[in-house]
């Protein structure tokens, strides 16, 4: 993905269509993205990346834009975490919400933790959780209700009641190994615990918006929401 596709050909369709429906529109950035690489000008440009895209999402008055942050690279965990944060305070104001995404990787940064700590340090940031990427990164660590109950309430603990009135999620199935993410599965082929997932999501009344990844996302939507239905 190089960047959101937002273009003077479709943007008045895309307006209209969310104006007519009246959904939650939201935007995933560029995996080009490295707010820590090596080179300040490719730290630059990586800003860059993220300004051009909430540009793109205000025109067609969409609410959040969603990116992965960085790379450690060579860095020790705080230098990253550095580096990104002095990176993600410039970010002007647009209007959008700026959603950093947990990742699926041990040479991402983006663990929960992180991510949470950057939100209530840079006010312009807002947290998205990708249950299958933090379940990937553990090494298939979400297993059991308690497992997301234990995320739902660190995430209330560290950013308070709001936080979970106004989340942003990402769920599907996902094949992964000791290193973390390998690919994105749908969800009946994948040992991602979807149910108990949306359990915990209903008895914390958390509120927002989630949204289905994989291969199949039309079907696995729709199994979420008859799933969620019938908890």
């Amino acid at each position: 993905m190089r960047a959101v596709n937002v273009t003077d050909k479709n943007k008045h369709a895309i307006l209209e269509a969310r104006l007519d429906n009246d959904f939650y529109l939201s935007a995933h950035g560029s995996h080009y993205i490295n707010l820590n690489a090596d080179d300040p000008e490719k730290q630059a440009q990586s800003a860059e990346r993220i300004i051009k895209a909430a540009e793109a999402l205000t025109k067609v008055r969409g609410r959040t834009l969603v990116f992965h942050p960085g790379f450690y690279l060579k860095d020790t965990r705080a230098e990253a975490y550095g580096a990104i944060k002095e990176n993600l305070l410039k970010l002007p104001a647009m209007g959008v919400d700026y959603r950093l995404e947990t990742t699926g990787k041990g040479t991402q940064f983006g663990t929960l933790e992180e991510l949470v700590s950057l939100c209530r340090e840079v006010g312009s940031c807002r947290l998205c959780i990708d249950f299958a990427h933090i379940h990937a990164r553990r090494n298939g660590g979400l297993k059991s209700y308690d497992d997301f109950a234990q995320i739902l309430r660190y995430v209330l603990a560290e950013l308070g009641r709001p936080a979970l009135d106004d989340m942003h999620i990402h769920m599907g199935g996902i094949a992964y190994n000791e290193k973390g993410e390998k690919r994105h599965l749908p969800l009946q082929e994948s040992d991602f615990n979807y149910t108990a997932c949306l359990k915990a999501l209903k008895d914390f009344a958390v509120k927002g918006c989630v949204i289905a990844e994989g291969p199949l996302v039309e079907k696995d939507a729709l199994l979420l929401k008859s799933t969620f239905e019938k908890l």
